[in-house]
């Protein structure tokens, strides 16, 4: 399923919202041998600091999944930053 020409895609959309992308690692214990423990990694776009999709998703894993969580470690990065600007001391010539 190509875009449009012109069209924005839905993840750039939420960038420009103020999404930024999160992965958070997730260590939960094996539902046969508690004493392991199994990491799984998710990623998509969330709000910081509040990451509304990622605790929809934890939510969705404590009453579906058999694998009680341990331990859950996040990242997060706004893709879109205003842009940085510094000065450059000199003159580059090429010829």
């Amino acid at each position: 399923m190509g875009l449009r020409s012109g069209a924005v895609s839905d993840d750039f959309r939420k960038q420009v919202l103020g999404y930024g992308l999160t992965t958070a690692q997730i260590l939960y214990r094996m539902p046969d041998h508690p004493s392991l423990l199994q990491t799984y990694v998710w990623q998509n776009y969330d709000m910081f600091p509040k990451f509304p999709a990622l605790k929809d998703f934890l939510a969705f894993w404590q009453q579906e999944l058999d694998g009680p969580l341990h331990s859950v470690t996040v990242a997060h990065s706004k893709l879109i930053k205003p842009a940085e600007l510094r000065s450059v001391d000199g003159v580059f010539r090429l010829q």
